[in-house]
Order: structure tokens, then sequence, then C-alpha cells
């Protein structure tokens, strides 16, 4: 059948070229549309739910408002993680789903279940706020206005305007903007003017709310016609409201003009934005999951530069942590290297087979990437650096199959054969071996496409990316090449005296070169192959037993070098925003007198707080991002950067400073984070605030926080219920006297013509009758009059609960730091662990540990599981092919040997063992070197078969020689591919650069050497030890018939 198949293919040789031709343009186009991106888009859907309600406390939000609805919100189907957050005047739920769960059905549910839950929370809660949010919609770019003495309302007039053009971009999903203030209308009243007028303050506010209201009046039908009726009671600009009556007397009318100055102003400065050390607004830009970020900055570059032009001339504008430029230089580096590696292949073939035969193995590389492009296209992925990895990876793997098909061909041509005729022999020869380590590779990635998780979404593409460009080379190896060779190739002459033709007519001793020793090698082994194996057994328990010493320990993920930092301000105390403002900014010169700064974004108030629930400390008042300069204008490393910085800004009095490093890879958080969860929140933030301070005293822990309330002051103000009722007040008159010496009292909104957004209508007393002391001067309406709120008010300071924080329906707090530089996490969680142990934490406080060392463990667990299933599939495919259990074991010998390659290479290099890179080496090396033995034994298996005359020496001599060189060379060129990048140097061909500890080079290496390390170790043992285990059996059956016909022949004697 193949050889009709092959012949045929053969035959018509064009349309097979066409067939070709069709792809391979497919997959230059499929290139071409594929979304760009630095890192995969990881998209975990997240739902957000927030209830306002004004003036409750967090004791009471979390007692009237979350825990009510987490009772609804933990039944529904997909939720991974419920967190909810009881502030002061309102409350926020967050519910972070499974990645592989729909997020339309994941809104829906919780639609359900928040209608469900909204019967029982109070009814003066506003309604709740349902928002979805993905991790990958956090911005790719923030472009800033900003530019000294600006004012703040022309900043955020042309940010306004600029968020609209840049939400009209399709691939934008939202454009928010930072740093400005909320508009208001002030109405200030003048408290003279009302006691002269005998107005009080219930009457004030209640004849704005009235005036104030869309009225329905309908419409008349008089016979004749229908006729609406329209009744204007809506403000709509500063004189409506102005116009307000509020008193009605025989003099005349009192209007609210009388009383107020009304202005229109923003609200009080909750939160500052600086970029580059000078006041700005910024618009965080977020893309569209799919789109490419290279794509979509471009355009945002190009809207912002056009819009530059109408802004006046002392208006700064600045791009801040724009991901493009980063995303090109990474991607483009990793080409490059990608480029390295197919040019070193080449050359590694072409040495060994020939030009000719070389270019035609190496044409399986473009076409398996450009074919591998049309897969990842149409499955909708990015192509990102982990995909250009799983090409790297797959570079030196994809030419085996072309690489043994030629191999056997040219060796029949020189035989004499015809070029049709070779390649029918190779490929019918070597089609199931073919097939077979194809298949056997697919199936030690197959596990890692089910990885779950976020680490799991991460590496997803790695995987798929290896499955589709292998699927093309065996396409290549299979159909094109045999048509591509028979078209190139010509009738070569037989050549008397070739290693072929000694190698074939079992003529060891006359062999020349290499392969004379080889030889020589494997006629010792196959004669003594009980101590081969002896040996090997010993040298592999050696090495593992020399790993569990020399081990230079564990991590979670790959340890780059950053060019992204961020530094995190936090402070215990009751600061006004222009107090945070002027900490943080004091942080922010310390730090740009080092120097090494591309660009600087600070936030500081409630700005500077990250929205996730364990994102940031409770008691973070300020945060900057910081784009390092480019690490080829520094004389330092990023991590020397890093360190200055630290430098720099440690010592600010009353402040607590971090370093925090950009995450690479799947976000994790810190490196250490203990959760704590009980029910009593005093023990609960003493057993905190102790294991912080023990955290604070270790060595090589830096960048310690916790989640605890932040301690603070907050005035009381205690109503007496009975004698306010004695006098006809009540709580509600109260709260609203005090919000007029406070932020002011919400009487409506309107909507100006100006702006698109409502605009509040707040009634508030003048700046020097605000304050605490004028709290007891405050009066209130009763049957009595005007009556002192403090006649039935008691006022006290007290200590301030600012926030309580729940997790999956218990109150929980973090305590979490940073490994410094040189010192492993997973040291120092173990060190943690031991001292939990004894240090007599109170048994209800239950502690987890989270973030890396969780998601460590779990990709540990997952790592065996793929590793063993991966065993079971190619154990389960070799048995097929071979029908022999022996010889499916011996195979699967080589994983042991790789396996333990690696351990031998990390302790030579001296990197940690990573659960992620080094993990994935390992895994993926099950597939790869299995690969050397399935074609040995199949040539053995062969040989034996047809030549049942020879001895077994010779059988599995002459295999070993004959596959040498095909084993050569696919080990060598995948191990040759990624060595520069396992040296961790990068060699960039196109960009003709060669670096070495780049950002690429230094994020793969640990994959890389692993690979490496374990590819070389393996493939010397199974040269050597392969055939002395296929020579075991039938050594030790002549060993067991000597031992018979010795014990027959002494038997024999003694009768």
């Amino acid at each position: 059948m193949i050889d009709s198949f092959l012949g045929s293919t053969i035959d018509r040789s064009r349309t097979v070229i066409s067939l070709l031709a069709v792809i391979m343009l497919t997959g230059i186009i499929a290139y071409n549309s594929i979304p760009i991106e630095s890192e995969p888009d990881v998209s975990v859907p997240v739902i957000i739910i927030t209830i306002p309600h004004e003036g409750i406390s967090p004791e009471d939000s979390e007692r009237l408002l979350v825990r009510p609805m987490e009772l609804e919100l933990k039944t529904i189907e997909g939720a991974e993680e419920l967190h909810a957050y009881a502030g002061e005047g309102s409350a926020t739920l967050v519910i972070e789903f499974d990645s592989s769960f729909e997020p339309g059905q994941a809104v829906l549910d919780v639609r359900e279940a928040v209608d469900k839950a909204r019967a029982k929370i109070p009814s003066s809660a506003e309604e709740p706020i349902i928002n979805e949010i993905s991790m990958a919609d956090f911005p790719v770019i923030t472009v800033s206005l900003g530019g000294d003495n600006v004012p703040n309302r022309v900043l955020y007039k042309l940010a306004r305007k600029l968020k609209d053009n840049l939400e009209g971009i399709s691939e934008v999903l939202e454009a928010n903007i930072r740093g400005n203030r909320e508009e208001m209308l002030e109405a200030v009243v003048d408290p003279a003017q009302l006691e002269a007028y005998g107005i009080t303050n219930e009457e004030l506010l209640a004849a704005v709310a009235k005036n104030n209201r869309l009225i329905a009046a309908g419409s008349v039908d008089t016979g004749r016609g229908s006729f609406s009726v329209k009744i204007p009671s809506v403000i709509e600009n500063a004189k409506d409201v102005l116009s307000i009556p509020l008193k009605a007397t025989s003099e005349g009318v009192v209007a609210l003009q009388d009383v107020v100055t009304l202005k229109r102003t923003f609200k009080d400065p909750r939160s500052h934005t600086r970029t580059n050390g000078k006041p700005a607004v910024a618009i965080e830009v977020s893309k569209r999951v799919g789109t490419s970020v290279v794509d979509v900055n471009a355009r945002i570059h190009e809207l912002v530069e056009d819009a530059r032009k109408d802004f006046p001339k002392n208006i700064e504008v600045s791009y801040i942590a724009d991901q493009a430029p980063d995303t090109i230089e990474r991607n483009g580096t990793l080409e490059g290297n990608i480029s390295t590696a197919m040019f070193l292949v080449l050359t590694v073939v072409v040495a060994a087979v020939g030009l000719r035969s070389g270019i035609l193995v190496a044409m399986a590389i473009p076409f398996s990437f450009l074919f591998s492009f049309i897969v990842i296209s149409s499955l909708g992925y990015s192509y990102n650096f982990v995909t250009m990895f799983g090409m790297l990876l797959s570079l030196g793997m994809l030419i085996d199959g072309a690489i043994v098909v030629v191999e056997l061909a040219e060796r029949k041509m020189s035989e004499g054969e015809m070029p049709k005729g070779a390649y029918i022999y190779a490929i019918k020869r070597m089609f199931l071996p073919v097939v077979a380590s194809v298949a056997t590779t697919l199936a030690a990635f197959l596990p890692l496409m089910f990885w779950p998780g976020i680490v799991g979404d991460f590496m997803h593409f790695l995987p798929v990316t290896v499955f589709a460009v292998l699927v093309g080379s065996l396409l290549y190896a299979l159909l094109f090449a045999p048509v591509i060779g028979v078209l190139i190739s010509g009738q070569k002459q037989k050549i008397e005296g070739s290693n072929h033709q000694l190698v074939d007519e079992g003529r060891f001793d006359e062999l020349k070169g290499a392969i004379y020793y080889y030889a020589r090698a494997l006629r010792f082994t196959t004669s003594h192959p009980f101590v081969v194996i002896a040996i090997t057994i010993i040298c592999l328990y050696g090495i593992v037993g020399w790993y569990g010493v020399a081990s230079n320990g564990t991590m979670f993920f790959a340890d780059a070098d950053p060019q992204f930092t961020s530094v995190s301000i936090s402070a215990k105390g009751n600061y006004s925003a222009e107090e945070v403002r002027d900490i943080v900014t004091d942080v922010e010169h310390r730090v740009m007198e080092e120097g090494y700064i591309g660009s600087i974004y600070t936030r500081s108030g409630d700005s500077g707080m990250a929205f996730s629930m364990t994102g940031s400390a409770a008691d973070q008042i300020g945060s900057m991002i910081i784009e390092l300069s480019d690490r080829r204008t520094r004389d330092i490393s990023g991590r020397e950067v890093e360190a200055a910085y630290r430098d720099a800004i440690t010592g600010v009095p009353g402040v607590r400073t971090e370093i925090l490093e950009m995450e690479q890879g799947p976000p994790v958080g810190k490196d250490i984070q203990l959760q704590l969860q009980g029910i009593n929140l005093d023990i609960l933030i003493t057993e905190t605030n102790r294991i912080k301070d023990h955290l604070e005293k270790m060595d090589g822990l830096i960048a310690v926080d916790d989640t605890a309330p932040v301690p603070g002051i907050e005035w009381e103000v205690t109503v007496d219920r009975a004698k306010a009722a004695m006098l006809g007040a009540d709580v509600a008159s109260v709260g609203a006297a005090v919000q007029l010496i406070t932020n002011g009292v919400l009487v409506g909104r309107y909507r100006p013509d100006d702006v698109d957004d409502e605009v509040d209508i707040r009634v508030r007393y003048p700046e020097e009758f605000r304050g605490i002391t004028q709290l007891d001067q405050l009066r209130v309406s009763t049957r009595e009059g005007q009556v002192p709120i403090s006649s039935f008010v008691e006022r006290k300071a007290r200590p301030k609960v600012s926030s309580i924080y729940r997790e999956n329906g218990n109150r929980t707090m973090y305590v979490r730091a940073n490994a410094g530089p040189g010192v492993l996490a997973d040291d120092k969680v173990t060190e943690i662990k031991e001292w939990i142990r004894d240090a007599g934490i109170d048994p209800s406080i239950k502690v987890t540990y989270r973030g890396a060392s969780e998601e460590q463990g779990k990709a540990n667990e997952f790592i065996a599981f793929a590793f063993s299933l991966a065993l079971m599939l190619m154990g389960i495919l070799l048995v097929t092919q071979f029908n022999s259990f022996y010889q499916a074991l011996l195979i699967l010998s080589a994983v042991i040997m790789s396996t333990v390659g690696v351990l031998l290479g990390l302790i030579v290099t001296g990197y940690p063992f990573s659960a992620i890179m080094t993990g994935v080496g390992i895994v993926a090396l099950a597939g790869i070197i299995v690969n050397n033995n399935i074609v040995l034994i199949d040539t053995y298996n062969y040989l034996h078969r047809e030549n049942p005359a020879w001895s077994m020496q010779r059988v599995i001599i002459q295999t070993g020689c004959q596959r040498l060189r095909p084993v050569f060379l696919t080990t060598f060129t995948t191990g040759f591919g990624l060595l520069p990048m396992a040296s961790g140097i990068s060699i960039d061909l196109i960009g003709r650069e060669v670096e070495v500890g780049g950002p690429v080079a230094t994020f793969w290496v640990q994959l890389a050497s692993a690979i490496v390390s374990g590819l070389s170790f393996a493939t010397l043992l199974t040269l050597l030890v392969t055939p002395a285990m296929l020579m075991a059996p039938h050594a030790f059956r002549t060993l067991r018939d000597n031992f018979r016909e010795k014990r027959q022949s002494a038997v024999v004697e003694s009768n």
C-alpha cells in the first residue's frame, strides 16, 4: 500500500509541489495575521460586585452586606475563589472563576445569585453594581498628560476627550482616567444668613431635593388631538439651582442665591498622579483579548500624536509602561535565536550528509514552522515568546524524521539503487519508526496541554506549538521529502570499501574514523553486558545521591533580569491626601536621583492602592511603576538598579518602602505568602502582627508586609436615641447635619451640557466651619426649635477598623515577603514552617501557604502526574509497536537516564530546580530521548528477523553502526540548537547581536540547559547501554544454558 501510494505521489510530483507551495503560502499569510504579544493572554474571568451604602461602617458592611451575599455566591458553579472586602461606605465582592469557564455564563450566574441575595440586605443599600474584568484586561500602555502650572480642569478636559477617541479604536477595550478629581456643584451655605432668614438646615436640603425631580405629567386627550404635558423640573445649569425658593413670607421669597455661594468645583482630592516627577492626568488603556499589542499601541501612538497638535504648547505627553517596544525586542531576539539555531542545525546536517541532502532535510524547518502558524492562527492564539520557544524547542526534533528517511535513502543510493526506489524503500522501512517516534514525543507533551490553573494557561502554548510543528514535520518527512528527494537526487555509483558497505558486510575491523572506535566499544559492551549495566546503575544512583547533597534548592519560575520595577510606599496613620502626596513625592525624588529611569509613573492616595485583595498592603499609600533605561546604556544590571533604589528609599521617617520586581510569567504575587484565617478579629490581628514581626527579623527576606487593618483614629458620634426622640430629632437629621461639615450633603445631581457624566450637587458649610471642633455647635430642627446636637450626642475618639477582608467565607489576613537577592524562597518557607510549628500560634487560626509556594506545590504535583501519564502513554505505544514488554521498558530506560542527566546538569551549572522550567524540560525530554532507542531497536528487530543466521553480537553491533549517524544527527541538532541559550547566551544573527545574560536567554536558560544536559548524557549512555541491554537476555540464556550443561555433565560424571 505504501509502495503504491509513494509511487503515485512521486509520479505526480507537480501536484505534491503545488500542495507544498499552498501550505507554505498559507503559513506566511497566517504568520502576518497572528496577534503579537510579549506574554500569552491569560484570560481568567473575574466578576466584581460593588454594593454602595452611604455611611455604613466596615463591621456593619460585613454583617449586613457581605455575609448574605457570600451565602448565595459561593454556590455558583465554576467559582474558584470568593474575596470580600467590607469597607466604609460599601462592600466589594470578587469572584474568580476557572479559566476554562465561559465568561458570559459566569456573569449570568452571578446576576442570578445577586438577585436572590438582594432581598436579604438592607433596602437602604444602593443597587449592586456588577462588572466583569479579566486578568488580561490590564493596561498595555498609559498615556500621561501633564505640565508645569497647568490647571487640573484643563488636563482633565483634554484627557476626557482623548479617552473618548481612544475608546473609538476597535482593538481598545477601555481607557480609564487616573489622577482626575470628580466635579461637583458646591453650594456653600452661610450659617449666619440661614439664621437671619430663619431657615433650618432641613428646609434648605429638602427644598433643593424637591426642585430637582423628573416629573412625568402625562398627556391630555382633547378629542381633537393628544397633547403631552411637560413640567420642567430638572436642574440643567447653575442658574436653575440659584433660583430655587427656600422660604416665602409676606415680604417676598428667599431663594437659594440669598444664602449660598454657588461654584462649580472639584471634590476634595483623595489621590494624586505624577509622571516623570510632574503632576499629571493619566489614561490607562487596555486592549481586547486576541488583538496584537504592537498594532494596538501603534494606533494609540498615532491617535495621540494627531490630537497633540491641538493641545496647548505647555502640555507634555508621555507614554508610560508601553508594552510594545519590549514585546518587539523580546520576540525579535527570540526570532533571531531561532534563526541562529536554524543556521547551526543546517551547518551540522550539511556537514554530515552533504549539501544536497542537507538542504532537503533543512527544508523541513520552514515548512514545519509555517504549518504551525496555520494551526496557531486557526486556534486564535497569539504569537508570543512561549510560542516561539516551543518552535525553538522543536527545531532539533522536527528534522529527526527527515534525517532518518533521507539518510537511509542516501545509503541505498550509495549501494547503486535508483532515487525513486531508494526513497520508496526508505519510507517503507522507516514509516513505523518515524510515526512511532513522533507519536511518543507527542505523548510526552500531551499531558502538558491539560495543565490546570493560571500556570497551565500560561504554558499551554508550549505543547500546542510543539504538536503543530511535529505534525508538520511528520507530513514533510513522509510525503514531501521523498518527492523532492527524487527530483533533486541523481543516481550514485556504488562506492567500494565505504563504511556503509563494510558495516553491511560485517567487516567492523576495517571501518575507518569514529565509527571504528564505536564498533570496538560495542564489542566490549556486548561481551560484558551485565558489567556495563551494573556500572550504569551505580553511576545513576551515585549522581542522584550527589544531587541530594549538592542541590541548589528549588524555585517556582524563571528569574530574568527586570526591565520594569515598582515601588510600594506604606505608612500607618490618619494622613490627609496632601500629606500622602508629599510623602510619596519625597520617595519619588529619592528614586529619580539614582537615575537609570526611562519613565516613572507615580500614584498616591486611593489611586495608589492595587485592587487585588492581596495585591497590596492595607497601609499602602502610594506606588510607582518604573521603566528602567535601556539595558544597553546601563553599566549595571536591573537587579543592581533595584538594589540602588532600595538603599535610596530606605529610612524615610515613618514610612515603609518596598521594591517589587514586576512578575515575569504567570502572576502569583510575592514569593512567600502566609494566609491566616480565623473568626476572632482581635486574635487574627495579633497573630498576623506576630508572624510579620518574625519575618522582618529573618535574614534573606525583603518587602515584608501584611493586610491587617491599618490602625488609626476615627470619631464616633453616638446618638442618645431616647433623648433625641423626646426632642423630636432622629439619627437621620444628625447625619445630615454632620455631613455639612464633612463632604457635604448630596441633594441631587444634574448633567451640564459640557460633560457626559452627572455632576453631584452638594451643600456644605464654609471651610472655616468645617472641622471636628465645629461638631458640637451644629444645630438640628426639633419641636423645641433649633437645638445643638451636643445636647443628645456624645462624641469620642476610638480605634478605627478601616476594612475587613474575607476569603471564601472566612476572615482572612496575609503576611507576605519576597526572597532577597541570591536567596531561594523555598528554603525560607521551610524555615518559616518550622518556626510556626513551634511558635504556639493560637489554635483558632488556620495558617496556609499561598502564592508562589502554593503554585510551586501544585506545579510539582502536576509535573509528577504528567510525567507518569506520559510514561504510560509512551509505554502503550511502544508495546503496541514492538509487541514486547522488555523492549518497551528498554526504550523507556532512556527517560531515567535523561532525568539523571538533568540533575547532573543542575549540579554542574549551579542552577536551582525550577518547578516550571526544569519540570517541563524533564517531561519534554521523555518524548525526545526515546526516539533514538526506537530507531535502534526497530533496526535491531529488522536485522535479526532478516538475518537469523547472524550471531546476536553481530546484529547488535551492525545495528549500532548503521544508526550511529542518524542518532548523532538527531541528538546533536536538538542540543546544538539550544546550546547557546542553555549557556545563557543570546545569539541573534538577524539583529547581529551577541548578548550574555540577556532577558530572553536568562528566562529560558533553565529549560534549555535541562534539555541539553539530559539529552547529551542520555544519548551517550543510550549508544552504549542500550546494546548491552539488548544483549543481556541472550547472555542470560547463554549463561543459563551453560550452567545447565555443566550441571548435566556433573551428573553424568557422578553416575
